[in-house]
Formats: C-alpha cells, sequence, structure tokens
C-alpha cells in the first residue's frame, strides 16, 4: 500500500489536531489564520484516508496515518478527463439577472463566460454576483462582463492535466472550479470542454475508497 503524499497544511493540521484533540474546525482554522472554508478540502482528505475522525459538536481527533487506505497510485493516475462535468458557460453580453437565475438553476458555485467566438474570456462566482447585488448595480441590465473575472486571471486545467493538479489549484486558489479547457496557442482559441470541481474530487475519494 502507498501512502498519499501530504500538503504542509494538511500535515500541520495532524499536528495541531494530535496537540489539542478534540479540536473543531473553527479553532484549526484560527490557529493556522485562515477560513474555515480554506480547509474544507484539507479536512475531507484527512478525514477520508482515516488519518482523522470527526465527531458532531465534539471536534477532529487522530486516528494514525498507519490508518490510511486510499491507493495513492490510484489517485495520481487519474486525469482530469476522467472526473471533469459539463460547464455551464454563457455569453459575455448577458445580463446579471440571466446569470443569477443560471446559476441557481444549474446549483453550481460558478459559471464560465465565453466570447462571441465561444472562446473562454471570465469567470464569475456567487461571491462576484453578490457584491454586485449588495452594490445596487441594476442587475436587468448590466451585463456579465463587467463584473466577471476576466482572463488570463481564470485558473484553468487541460483534459490531460492530472486531478492531483486540479485539486491543487482549488486549495492553492479557493475557489469552487475550474474549467476544462483545449488551448490553441497558435489561432489564439481557448474552448471550455470540461469543469472540475471540489464535488467532483470527493466523489473520486470516496469512489477509490470503495463507498
Amino acid at each position: 500500500m502507498i501512502i498519499i503524499q501530504l500538503n504542509q497544511r494538511q500535515q500541520k493540521i495532524i499536528e495541531i489536531v494530535k496537540e489539542n484533540q478534540p479540536i473543531t474546525s473553527e479553532n484549526i482554522a484560527s490557529m493556522l489564520n485562515v477560513t474555515r472554508a480554506t480547509l474544507r478540502s484539507d479536512l475531507a482528505i484527512l478525514t477520508m484516508t482515516g488519518i482523522l475522525d470527526a465527531r458532531p459538536k465534539v471536534g477532529y481527533f487522530y486516528t494514525g496515518v498507519n490508518q490510511i487506505n486510499l491507493l495513492g497510485n490510484d489517485i495520481k493516475e487519474k486525469k482530469v478527463e476522467d472526473m471533469m462535468g459539463m460547464p455551464v458557460v454563457v455569453k459575455k453580453d448577458v445580463s446579471l439577472y440571466d446569470v443569477i437565475v443560471e446559476m441557481f438553476l444549474s446549483d453550481v458555485g460558478s459559471i464560465f463566460i465565453i466570447d462571441d467566438q465561444e472562446n473562454l474570456c471570465g469567470v464569475v462566482s456567487r461571491k462576484d454576483l453578490l457584491k454586485a447585488t449588495i452594490g445596487g448595480l441594476d442587475i436587468n441590465k448590466m451585463p456579465i462582463g463587467m463584473i466577471m473575472t476576466r482572463t488570463p486571471n481564470v485558473v484553468t486545467v487541460k483534459r490531460e492535466d492530472s486531478i492531483v493538479l486540479a485539486a491543487r489549484k482549488i486549495i492553492e486558489h479557493e475557489i469552487d472550479s475550474i474549467p476544462v479547457v483545449d488551448m490553441d496557442d497558435e489561432h489564439n482559441v481557448t474552448k471550455v470542454i470540461g469543469r472540475i470541481s471540489k464535488t467532483n474530487i470527493t466523489k473520486l475519494f470516496l469512489e477509490i475508497a470503495g463507498e
């Protein structure tokens, strides 16, 4: 059996739990000076691999690295194209109102924005839409292109990338999902062909764990 290589923050979480168990996620986040949302993926990995145990209204306990039951090679061999889902895309001139409706009907945390040639040109999250509505913008007239995060500041992956790389990008950039793209630098084309989210990655861990 091959032990999964843990990142630096996951190792620090283990140390904190061992020294302070039982401890809540709020207290762990406070000690690391990060938000609870930032730790969500790390804690999910550590509990699903059996290193930590979580009890409602009590907190996290250390159970031991020897109890890891996931095969590292199985995870490393998985590619983005093996796990990606269908992307939710809208044109950049669509109104904020229509994007809000689309987001809740599709039940996603982010929507990818494309231009008239259907190339990726931006992304918008629930937080972006919330800021826009609180800011008093006319959501019926304002095009989504005015508030989106624009390329090249959009984090992307390719279909041949490893799922580990996608997971690392989601954690490091604290985002809900990543567009999977086909890129043609010669013709300046970036087509959205899929979507990798925290849910996809969680399902992968459960699949490998046999759940």
